[in-house]
Parts: structure tokens; C-alpha cells; sequence
């Protein structure tokens, strides 16, 4: 077992992040807590499904029992299957047991798992856990997945530990104005494109000449603004200092 085991995924942005895998140790700990939300859920289910069974009459009736039988065990399925879909899609790759031990599941190039890779994984999960499969495939592979995370195209990564390898200096005020753009702004709606043609204004800047400087940057961040439904509300009328903050937060909801 390899500790702190790390890897390195490119974004469509052309973007190079580092990631610290999640660990078996910190797997299983959260899929621990899981299993024990889960087992308390579906018990609840099951003692409603009791009550009901005891009080309604027809239920009891013999031609009825298979179809009961074949109810019950797809409620389990469901409980089984649903509850790591619902919390992984709606907390972008978190359960109450991964938000707890801060591990995440995200798609290989760096982006929130969707709700397609959610129910891959949890579709296969039951086949991971036979014989400990999903286990040996974690200690034996070096980006530590098991056989939902090959097919979904997915890590778990330990939260809050993602590293950048494009350096681009900005200005320390850019940090709180990408706080406010974030609260009201639109930052979602800009596409990998425009991220990119950010990135390459920034490191290409110190070379423009002043007046270039001023119009392009002009241009850029009323472009951009519009894209995030601000143009008539900008925090700053300093253009360049838009493009850093519009830059800043999309990289943080991008790795949020």
C-alpha cells in the first residue's frame, strides 16, 4: 500500500491538477459510516413494510406472496443502489460518510461526477464487495481504483488537496472580488474555451504593450461579464482586475 499516493489528470482547459488519492484506509472508513446509514434506512423501510403487511388484509393472501417477495427484495436494491446515487450526485461526489472522513469522488479529468458515473459506481459496487474484489483492485492499481471506478472513469481524492501546476500571479484584491462573482454571478455558464482564453490572456499580459493592455482587457472582461450576467453591475471598473477575479472563480467552483 502506498500512502499519500498521488496523481496528475489534464483538464479540457489544458489545466495539469494533482491530486492526493483518498487511501484505502480513509475508503473504508467512509464506506463504514455509509453502511451503517444505509442498514439503519433500509431497517426503517423494512419495519414500515412489516406494518404494513400485518394491517392490510390482501397482502397475506398467498397468490400475493411472491409478488411481496420480489417488492421486498427490490426495496433493498433500491435503498442499496439509490442512497450512494442520490448523496454522490446531489453532493458532487460525496456521501454523509465521504463528507465526514473529506474524500471525494471526481471524473478523471479533474470535473464534479455527474449522475451517470454515480450510477455506474454504484451499480457495480455489489460486485466489488464479492470476495473483496473492489478491495485487491485498490491495493494493486496505482490511481487505487476498484472496478466502478475503472468503468465510471472516476478517483477518490482526498478533499481540499488538489494542486495547480500553472502558475499565473494575481492580485491579492481579485481574491475577494471572485468571492463576490461567485455568490452572484453566473460563473458556471462560461465554457472550457473561455476559461482557456483567460488563462492565455493572463500569462500573455506582461507582454502587451499599454495600449493593448487597455483594449484588450477592455473588451475581455465586458465579454465576460455579460457571459455571468453582470454587465450592468461589475464589483470593479478595472478591467484587468475583472479577467483575475472571473479566472480565480471559475477554478474555484471548477474544483469546488
Amino acid at each position: 500500500m502506498k500512502f499519500l499516493n498521488r496523481v496528475k489528470s489534464q483538464t479540457p482547459e489544458s489545466v495539469e491538477l494533482e491530486f492526493i488519492l483518498a487511501g484505502v484506509g480513509n475508503r473504508t472508513q467512509a464506506l463504514t459510516i455509509d453502511y451503517l446509514l444505509w442498514s439503519f434506512t433500509l431497517l426503517i423501510l423494512l419495519v414500515v413494510w412489516g406494518l404494513a403487511y400485518s394491517q392490510i388484509p390482501w397482502l397475506q393472501a398467498e397468490s400475493a406472496r411472491l409478488w411481496l417477495n420480489a417488492i421486498q427484495i427490490l426495496i433493498i436494491f433500491a435503498v442499496y443502489i439509490g442512497y450512494f446515487i442520490l448523496f454522490e450526485t446531489l453532493w458532487r461526489g460525496q456521501t454523509l460518510g465521504k463528507r465526514y472522513v473529506k474524500i471525494r469522488v471526481i471524473r478523471d479529468d479533474g470535473r464534479n461526477v455527474g449522475i451517470q458515473q454515480s450510477i455506474l459506481r454504484a451499480l457495480l459496487r455489489p460486485i466489488d464487495d464479492i470476495l473483496f474484489i473492489g478491495l485487491l483492485l485498490i491495493l494493486f492499481s496505482k490511481q487505487e481504483k476498484r472496478l466502478g471506478d475503472w468503468v465510471a472513469g472516476t478517483i477518490l481524492i482526498q478533499e481540499g488537496q488538489t494542486v495547480t501546476n500553472l502558475k499565473i500571479d494575481v492580485s491579492p484584491e481579485a481574491v475577494d472580488m471572485s468571492n463576490w462573482l461567485i455568490e452572484k454571478g453566473q460563473i458556471a455558464a462560461l465554457t472550457p474555451d473561455e476559461f482557456a482564453t483567460i488563462r492565455k490572456y493572463l500569462q500573455r499580459y506582461a507582454n502587451l504593450t499599454p495600449d493593448a493592455k487597455i483594449q484588450v482587457s477592455d473588451r475581455l472582461a465586458q465579454r465576460l461579464l455579460e457571459r455571468i450576467e453582470m454587465a450592468d453591475r461589475p464589483p470593479s471598473r478595472d478591467a484587468h482586475l475583472i479577467i483575475e477575479a472571473v479566472y480565480l472563480a471559475y477554478q474555484q467552483q471548477f474544483r469546488s
